[in-house]
């Protein structure tokens, strides 16, 4: 009798992820986890090596965010501390990774093995789930549970750690297949629907509101409801914003979009959060973004709803005035249905009024971009909002926009909202998440590129988040996958120069400012294209030769340091330099 075959553990975890669907693989290569690479080489699964871990995590996430799938960051013991940053930023954005550490021996665990770190503890803040796999005939049901936690209710990143005498250690090739679940492919995941009679309450309330607003959190990226949305509001009549820092919602060229809940980068929005008596946030968190629901953002006068679709977020936004368990999708397709009902008369004034608003914004905002870069002051410098928008005008529909900074990722919101309404409709828009990371930008341009290759990426990043994270450009020259990186280099820290400047005693700001980098000729050492671009009248020709070029290149272009609205807002009233 032929004895039955034998795989290593690594192999079986490999095997356990691709029946879950796992496509794609980020990692930095180390010796212990040789026989999960082995595995996912023999599933020929794609595999991205990556110059450092926590390089292959955002390139994880970013291809989570874009794909909406989960994909796998694979480290070593010493690599998982260098992935930690990336998990914290999945875990902002909800973004259902799988990390996966090849851990120190179980065997001898708590006596100090070879590399022996407690990666589960240290990821257990940072996840929905983090475990070790303690048994080689398990894996399939370690595997199995973390992606179904992952990608249920309100997804997130998971942890799995496999201790190194479990990864090379041999198993039979159907380990676990004798208990239920039987089958072990990727399950759609479980979606709440709401109790009618609370359904029934809350459209009531929508029925009796005059000044209704819907904000979209990324509960609705993650539900896949963001057309549902945009049709809700348009049909409706309700003037639809998004939460900022997350996951772009819609286009902003889209008529029922109006622009981020945030009275700083959208000063718009604090007219139509004052005056509105129906406060509508799907999928969303009252966190410190949202002023953790509270006046004056949200007047007492409004009444605020949260629907959410995990028991997590209902219990999170206690101080909601009314909350409904539903997925975001299930109560989005009722809204637009909601439309026939006879009793919902809403007039469109509030919507038009909105949308003049938004109007209105963007013909002042670009009148007083004239009007401060004519000043003497500014002696033919470029605006970083300039730069912003554009960027934005060489590229084409459909293009990828990405972006990383502080005040360059706050100018660049303000710009996308601007293009947006004129008509510019991108492909996609990637940014740092909630907790504002720094060298995010490169990793999610290749992340876009890798998903959608016949696109051109832009990144626009900042020189302080290029030195943060610019060492992932390589990936872009190892996998082919030519992106543009416009440098927004104004010599420094600038968003905390600023900050200082309006905290400091003394008026200066102290450890920002870098030296003159040539961001340009590094791309051109790397094998690609650069070019240094110093006056305006030069961006689109530089941006649009770049993208022609067919290399990964770098627009290094000199820009002036100009406080952003939200820095401005947010220094000035606090002793403190705090954007919350």
């Amino acid at each position: 009798m032929t004895p039955p075959k034998k795989i290593r553990g690594g192999a079986l975890l490999a095997r356990a992820l691709q029946e879950k669907g796992v496509e794609h693989v980020f990692t930095l290569s180390g010796g212990f986890c040789n026989p999960a690479l082995e595995g996912f080489m023999e599933c020929q699964m794609k595999v991205i090596n990556c110059p450092h871990e926590q390089v292959a995590g955002h390139f994880a996430d970013g291809h989570t965010r874009i794909t909406r799938k989960p994909a796998v960051c694979l480290v070593g013991p010493e690599g998982f501390a260098n992935a930690v940053p990336a998990m914290m930023e999945a875990w902002g954005e909800r973004s259902p990774v799988i990390f996966i550490t090849g851990s120190s021996t179980l065997k001898r665990q708590g006596a100090g093995g070879f590399k022996e770190i407690d990666d589960v503890a240290i990821a257990a803040p940072l996840t929905k789930y983090s475990a070790t796999i303690t048994d080689g005939e398990r894996i399939n049901e370690f595997v199995d549970r973390a992606v179904k936690i992952a990608t249920n209710g309100y997804p997130g990143a998971v942890h799995l750690s496999l201790p190194v005498d479990i990864m090379f250690s041999h198993f039979a090739e159907d380990a676990g297949r004798e208990e239920r679940p039987f089958d072990l492919g990727m399950q759609q995941p479980a979606r709440a629907w709401p109790e009618p009679a609370r359904l029934q309450q809350l459209l009531q309330k929508l029925n009796n509101a005059k000044r209704p607003v819907l904000i979209g959190g990324h509960g609705v990226w993650w539900a896949k409801a963001e057309a549902k949305l945009e049709e809700a509001g348009r049909l409706l009549g309700i003037p639809v914003f998004n939460i900022p820092y997350h996951q772009k919602l819609l286009g902003e060229e889209c008529e029922a979009y109006m622009g981020l809940a945030d009275i700083h980068q959208y000063h718009p929005s604090a007219d139509a959060f004052r005056d509105a008596d129906l406060v509508l946030m799907i999928g969303g968190r009252l966190d410190n973004q949202m002023n953790f629901g509270n006046p004056p953002l949200f007047p007492s006068s409004a009444e605020l709803v949260c629907v959410n679709g995990s028991h997590e977020e209902i219990e999170f936004n206690r101080a909601a005035d009314f909350a409904l368990l539903c997925d975001p999708a299930a109560f989005l397709e009722t809204l637009v249905t909601h439309r026939q009902n006879p009793d919902f008369r809403l007039p469109r004034d509030w919507y038009d009024l909105n949308r003049k608003w938004r109007a209105a914004w963007v013909d002042k905002m670009l009148a007083d971009l004239d009007s401060e870069t004519a000043q003497p002051a500014f002696e033919g410098r470029i605006h970083p909002l300039q730069l912003a928008l554009d960027v934005q005008g060489a590229m084409g529909d459909g293009d990828w926009l990405v972006i990383d900074g502080g005040n360059t990722h706050f100018w660049s919101e303000i710009a996308v909202n601007i293009a947006g309404f004129q008509g510019k409709k991108l492909g996609g828009i990637l940014h740092p998440g909630t907790f504002s990371l720094l060298g995010v930008g490169v990793s999610f341009a290749v992340s876009a590129k890798n998903v959608d290759p016949s696109r051109n990426v832009v990144l626009i990043s900042g020189d302080g988040a290029f030195l943060s994270g610019g060492l992932s450009i390589e990936a872009a020259f190892q996998e082919n996958r030519p992106i543009v990186v416009v440098i927004d280099n104004n010599g420094g820290l600038d968003c905390i120069s600023q900050q200082q400047e309006r905290l400091f005693a003394s008026g200066t700001h102290y450890a920002t400012d870098f030296r003159d980098i040539p961001f340009h000729t590094m791309f051109e050492g790397l094998g690609g294209h650069g070019e240094l671009v110093t006056r305006r009248e030069d961006i689109i020709p530089a941006v649009q030769r770049a993208m022609v070029s067919g290399k990964t290149a770098c627009v290094n272009v000199k820009v002036k340091g100009v406080i952003s609205p939200i820095v401005l807002a947010t220094t000035s009233k606090r002793d403190k330099a705090s954007i919350e």
